[in-house]
């Protein structure tokens, strides 16, 4: 271990040091013990490296809200261990991290293994009002949930000391953190960039994930040029810990076989692997279909004025403001009457006015609550609310800002706005059961 800069990460080595260096990513709320198990193994081969990601594991509480951040904070921290060449193989955001580097970094990366991860994790919204409720419940909701997500029902009723290891881990994470690792699985969306990945690519799930389910993996398949696709039988989204020796047997099978071979002398002589427990199925040959992936990038239309980076700008933050359900609904209703409406308000309203650099997006959202409170527009309060939640105002916050609109606008005004954000607010904070 080492001390960390905030500009790196913390991590830990096993295995030769003469051997080429493999690194295992985690996933949001977990350490790097959550690769234990595959480290006796692995490290006969490879210099390994593990990862914490900022504020998980006791690691410093520097948050990255983007997974591009957690990409160059571990390229920082390669660089000044002088790591220049490396295979990689990460569970679901630390997949997340491994796809990032291979787009951007290509000539880094040897072999690439990406473990129960997509290229768009659920729903921004989905991920944005998990960090709603960490900011104001804290994390013992979010970890009391963990083992139903992480492990089949089997597996947690067989194994209650991993049940109880997966909760500490995610109830000792930093909250800003958690929350900061939220806003960039929201953010992440790689599916027009597939194409683009050019690294040997194992994509990793197991068969009852229903965090990054199989359908997720195919999508990465049938997008990433020659990638491979392995089923892991009896494993949900942790699948290193509900399965160790399938997928340590997987891993092992893919990084002596599959390793990019560079200028220079940094490739990998083969080396007798087991044989794999889960079956590799290889990915459908170019243009072939399918079966199951219903994907499409996401079309941003054109402004009608010409401006449509303009139009870009504002499309995104407003989705990152008021959700992408709300923003898909509003376009969806757009007609040849509307359309033009909806336009000018994504363009001028986002694009222009939310973008200004003069304020934050807090304070834009204490403003907005005021003036809508003021006017009596309790619809657009309504949603506004869950844009200041989601902009990192809390409860108390916002009540605040309702009794101050109360001094200046009216007890009757601020008693409709009270009901009205009471009833957003429980419905976003409240955990899902």
């Amino acid at each position: 271990m080492s001390e960390t800069p905030p500009n790196t990460l913390q991590y830990r080595f096993d295995g030769p040091e003469d051997a080429p260096v493999l690194i295992l990513g985690p996933s949001l709320g977990t350490t790097w013990h959550m690769w234990d198990r595959q480290i006796p193994e692995l490290s006969r081969h490879w210099r390994v490296l593990r990862f914490d990601l900022p504020g998980h594991g006791g690691a410093p509480a520097h948050p990255a809200a983007a997974v591009s951040d957690l990409a160059e904070r571990l390229l920082a921290t390669l660089d000044g261990l002088g790591v220049d060449r490396f295979g990689y193989a990460g569970c679901s955001i630390g997949g997340a991290v491994g796809a990032e580097l291979a787009l951007r970094h290509p000539l880094r990366v040897g072999s690439l293994a990406l473990v129960s991860a997509s290229p768009r994790f659920g729903t921004a919204d989905s991920y944005r009002q998990r960090g709603v409720v960490v900011r104001t419940n804290g994390l013992d909701p979010i970890a009391r949930a963990t083992p139903e997500r992480w492990f089949t029902p089997a597996f947690a009723a067989g194994q209650p000391a991993i049940v109880d290891w997966s909760v500490q881990m995610v109830r000792t994470t930093d909250p800003g953190c958690y929350i900061a690792a939220c806003e960039a699985l929201a953010a992440f969306d790689i599916r027009a960039e597939l194409g683009r990945i050019g690294v040997p690519t194992l994509v990793v799930v197991g068969a009852d994930d229903e965090v990054t389910p199989p359908a997720d993996a195919r999508v990465l398949v049938a997008g990433i040029p020659d990638a491979r696709l392995a089923l892991v039988p009896g494993a949900s989204h942790l699948a290193p810990v509900e399965q160790p020796a399938a997928v340590t047997d997987l891993l092992v099978r893919h990084f002596t076989t599959s390793w990019l071979p560079a200028d220079q002398p940094t490739g990998m002589t083969a080396i007798p692997a087991p044989a794999a427990r889960a079956a590799l199925a290889t990915a459908p040959p170019s243009g072939a279909p399918v079966a199951e992936i219903a994907y499409t990038a996401e079309p941003v239309p054109a402004a009608s004025d010409g401006r449509a980076d303009t139009y870009e700008k504002g499309l995104r933050v407003r989705r990152e403001v008021l959700g992408d359900a709300h923003v898909d609904r509003a376009q969806a209703g757009a007609d040849e009457f509307t359309g033009d409406f909806q336009e000018f308000i994504t363009r001028y309203v986002w694009g222009e006015v939310w973008t200004r650099p003069g304020l934050d997006r807090r304070t834009r959202s204490v403003i907005t609550l005021a003036a809508l409170a003021a006017r009596g527009h309790l619809d657009e309060l309504a949603f506004h609310t869950r844009a200041a939640l989601r902009n990192g105002l809390t409860p108390a916050e916002i009540k605040e800002v309702l009794l101050h609109t109360a001094v200046y606008c009216g007890v009757p005004t601020a008693n409709s706005a009270f009901s009205v954000a009471q009833r957003v607010i429980r419905e976003e904070t409240t955990p899902e059961g």
